[in-house]
């Protein structure tokens, strides 16, 4: 049976065990009535927050939405005041309109008046002038009647003989009145044009040295040929072959020649044999490396050349591969003549002569330094040079004005700007100055064949004669077919031919011989 004490034990335990866990219920929930009414204060807390805020908010949205309105209608106010002053100046406006438009009425009614007053005085005056018209015709009429009698012929074979007689007068007086205005204005425009020409002329004196087909590369020693030409030629082959230049080693001392007609490849081909002759390492692998560096400083050296004639003639804002472009020329010539200083040439004597004319400097010093760039890509493109450079031109938006003096700088089509015809007198300045250009003897005996061709094409001409070197040429004609006005005017017609059909340098003068030549014999 178990032990009371145990029992005891046992039952005080569960009352006491059960009166904790009472306790603790109670207690917990005290506390959970704590945090609810925490949160339910906390709650209100945050509603009155926000109805506060909302409150707020309402209240400057009003504010803003008053300030827009009041803003609104100040505008509005303005804008109403505005168009009413426009208003009002616009009916101010039309008054003064009609005002004056009643006037210019009041005007033009009082001419009117004037006017009918005037026709019927003209009106009278007409008539007694048809009746003075008729007696004056009965005059001469009885007066003819009685000069045929007299003279034996009708009036119209005197009228015949008196306009025979008078266009023959006239023939010979408009010959000499032609003959003095042209010459004045031959005389008048020559001496003008000399004074631009010569003006432009003497301010710029540029430099001119026939180019040539050889560059030289001096050497340090002559062992140095023997380096050059490599074992069994080998490395003045690599050479050859990479610069597309021919190497010339001769008993020159201390010297080289490099032979080519591409001036560029000959320049590549100077800088780098003397790289390579100061370097002392000559095998077929540096050279090829030296040619690429040479070539890149080449290429390099054309936008440097460009920006300086750029500078030079006082051009700005050209397109970089315009640049690169003129930087090329200076490794071309023409006729000798080196291009790039050609083209600065010809834009400083543009500008010169707008000058002298009062147009557009700056542009004719663009159309001037521009007028040859399709040279620097006709050895690489097909076309002429000017279809060329018109094309470059129009690529890089160049203006109308230069786009038509390179068009027509040899005539392809006609000038539509007088810059133009600037650009081609600089050019033919340009190419006319004393040791410019070089002129082969085939071309040169071809042109004074031409200029015999051109003046014995001519009705009455016996033979012609070209001297000094083609600037003049002298014609015999037959005196019993040209007299001395028809010599004059013969000279004219041969010197517009010659403008016309033959391309030259400078001025040619034509001089018409006419000469009678009596012969008899004693016998």
């Amino acid at each position: 049976m178990p032990d009371i004490t145990t029992i005891v034990i046992v039952f005080v335990s569960l009352v006491a065990g059960l009166g904790f866990f009472i306790l603790g219920w109670i207690a917990a929930n005290k506390v959970n009535h704590a945090k609810m009414r925490s949160a339910e204060a906390y709650a209100r807390k945050i509603t009155e927050d926000a109805e506060r805020e909302a409150e707020n908010i309402k209240k400057a949205a009003i504010l803003d939405a008053k300030d827009e309105w009041y803003r609104e209608r100040s505008k509005f106010e303005k804008d109403t005041r505005d168009a009413r002053q426009d208003i009002e100046k616009l009916q101010q406006e039309l008054h003064d309109r009609e005002r004056k438009l009643d006037k210019k009425v009041d005007i033009l009614n009082a001419k009117e008046r004037n006017i009918l007053i005037k026709e019927r005085e003209n009106a009278a005056k007409d008539k007694a002038l048809r009746v003075k018209t008729d007696q004056l015709s009965q005059l001469i009429n009885t007066q003819n009647e009685k000069l045929e009698r007299i003279s034996g012929m009708t009036s119209d074979e005197a009228k015949e003989q008196l306009l025979a007689n008078l266009e023959k007068e006239a023939r010979v007086h408009a010959a000499k009145i032609q003959k003095d205005i042209r010459d004045k204005a031959i005389r008048e425009a020559d001496r003008e044009s000399k004074e631009i020409i010569i003006s432009a002329i003497q301010r710029c004196a540029a430099e001119h040295t026939v180019e040539s087909s050889v560059s030289v590369v001096p050497l340090p020693n002559d062992e140095m040929k023997g380096r050059i030409i490599g074992r069994e030629g080998r490395n003045i082959r690599s050479f050859e072959t990479a610069t597309g230049v021919d190497v010339i080693v001769d008993d020159t001392p201390e010297a080289v020649i490099l032979c080519g007609f591409d001036r560029v490849r000959r320049e590549v081909a100077r800088r780098a044999l003397e790289r390579l002759v100061t370097d002392g390492r000559i095998h077929p692998s540096r050279i090829e490396e030296v040619v690429e560096k040479a070539q890149a400083e080449v290429e390099a050296s054309f936008i440097e050349l460009g920006e300086n004639a750029a500078m030079e003639a006082k051009v700005h804002n050209l397109h970089p591969k315009l640049i690169e472009h003129l930087g090329r020329l200076h490794y071309r010539t023409s006729y000798g003549q080196n291009v790039l200083q050609h083209a600065v040439e010809v834009s400083i004597f543009a500008g010169l002569m707008a000058a002298e004319l009062g147009l557009d400097v700056q542009l004719s010093r663009r159309a001037g330094l521009l007028h040859d760039i399709g040279k620097a890509l006709d050895h690489d493109m097909e076309g002429t040079h000017t279809e060329i450079g018109l094309m470059l031109a129009r690529k890089y938006n160049e203006n109308e004005v230069v786009l038509d003096a390179i068009a027509s700088l040899h005539e392809d089509q006609e000038a539509r700007y007088i810059t133009s015809a600037i650009v081609q007198a600089a050019d033919t300045i340009s190419c006319a100055r004393p040791g410019a250009r070089r002129e082969d003897l085939e071309s040169y005996i071809k042109r004074l064949e031409r200029l015999e061709e051109l003046a014995d094409s001519f009705d009455g001409v016996e033979k012609t004669y070209a001297i000094q070197a083609g600037r003049e040429i002298r014609v015999m004609v037959n005196t019993e077919l040209i007299d001395d006005a028809q010599a004059d005017q013969l000279a004219y017609d041969i010197s517009e031919k010659i403008e016309k059909d033959l391309d030259y340098p400078g001025q040619i003068k034509v001089t018409v011989i006419r000469e009678m030549r009596a012969v008899q014999y004693a016998r």
